[in-house]
Order: structure tokens, then sequence, then C-alpha cells
């Protein structure tokens, strides 16, 4: 494994330093937290549950909004509609997505109505569409990441800025989960055939309590399901993103 970072100060906290633990997760020495971050309560310290809440809310709302944004781009044009372009996450909350970043470290806003028969090519451009929101979370994380160097160089603590980062990847690296309301699960249902409208509303319906159920089962038996395939790339990107 290797350092990258400034020097850790005698009976400091270290303003930026990560270690690279091989194949799982990315732990922030001298903090209670690493990256996938899952709140436990072996690292429930307060400024670190309020910048993972913060994170989240932040992740949620720019996934929804930049799905929002495209999809009008494309010919989805709705004036006046309640659930776009007013960047006011409380519209986009959902309780089982807000409840999964909790048991698993990333979630979904609620789901964004699109239209794709308001398209020329309409699986295409819905997948377009649904891929803007996890695409706008590893922007907001390349943006944060910019921040913390900016920090770190003024010999601050980029707590906020760290968290932003590792849960707007995660958050983008799980959406390629193919079950709904996910972004890829998403764009499966929503390119079914309009004869089988039974099957999409069971998808949507059971797509979301399932994602919940994984990741409980992997919380309760400690034992990886679907998160030791995929924390692999959140590692990398959050490398790659802060270039180490």
């Amino acid at each position: 494994m290797a350092v990258r970072g400034s020097e850790e100060k005698a009976g400091q906290r270290p303003a930026f330093s990560l270690v690279w633990e091989e194949r799982k997760i990315i732990t922030v020495p001298g903090t209670p937290w690493s990256i996938p971050y899952i709140p436990h309560p072996d690292n429930l310290a307060f400024d670190v549950f309020v910048s993972f809440v913060v994170s989240a809310l932040l992740a949620i709302m720019i996934n929804a909004e930049a799905q929002a944004w495209v999809a009008t781009i494309l010919g989805d044009v709705r004036p006046g509609a309640k659930d776009r372009f007013h960047f006011n996450v409380l519209f986009h909350l959902s309780f089982l997505g807000s409840l999964c970043y909790l048991v698993t470290g990333f979630g979904w806003p609620k789901p964004m109505d699109i239209d794709p028969t308001k398209f020329r090519h309409p699986c295409l451009y819905l997948l377009l569409a649904r891929l803007a929101g996890p695409v706008a979370n590893i922007l907001l994380a390349n943006i944060a990441a910019s921040l913390v160097f900016l920090i770190k160089y003024l010999d601050m603590d980029p707590l906020v800025f760290m968290m932003v980062l590792g849960v707007n990847v995660t958050t983008a690296v799980y959406h390629l989960l193919p079950l709904p309301p996910l972004t890829i699960g998403s764009w499966l249902v929503g390119c079914l055939p309009d004869r089988v409208q039974t099957l999409k509303r069971v998808l949507n319906f059971i797509g979301p309590i399932l994602i919940v159920a994984i990741f409980l089962v992997e919380r309760i038996t400690h034992q990886g399901i679907v998160s030791p395939y995929l924390n692999p790339l959140v590692v990398r990107l959050v490398r790659f993103i802060i270039g180490s």
C-alpha cells in the first residue's frame, strides 16, 4: 500500500493523507472513516456523520437534476414541472434511497419521470438521460477533489470535501447495478415495450426493496455479495481523480 498527502503533524489529524488498502477501501489515517464510507457505531463522529449527510444530499440533488436537464435537452420538455430545475433536494428524496445511504453508503433520488416517447431515439436518449445522473456525480467529485487540494494547501482539514468526493464516486459506481431505480436498471425497464406495463410496475416496485435487502444482508452477515466487486472500482476512481 502507498500513502499520499501531507505529513501528519504531531498531535493533529492530518489535513490530507490517504492510505490505499488492497482491493477494498481507502482509509484516512487519524480519522474514523474510510471510502466507501458506511455509517457504523464505530465511526459516528459528529463532524464525519454530518459531512456524510450533506454529501448524500448533494449527490441526490445533482443526480436527479442532471437527469432532468439532459432529458429536457433531448426532447422531454415539461414547462413548470415540479420535479425539475428547482435544486431543492427535499423534492428528490426517496425513503428507500435515503435508507440505502445509511445501510451501504450509496442511494438514489426519487425516480425522475422521463417519457421516452418524446425522444427521437427512445432507448438511446433514455440511456443518455439516465447516465447523466452518475456522470454529474463524478463531475461533482472532481470539483470536490480540487477543493481538497486547495484546502490542503491552506493547511486546513478538507473533511467535508473528501466526503463529498467519496460519496459521489460511490453513488456513481453503484448505479451501474442493473436494478431499478438505479441508472442501468431504470434504463433497462424503460426500454421494455408498452405491452408489459404490469412487468414494469412490478420491477419498479421490487427493485428498491431488493437493493436494500441485499445490502442489509451484507451488513448483518458481514459477507460481501455485491460490494466486493464494486468497491475496487470506487477506490480506483477516487485514486484517479485525486491523481494517485
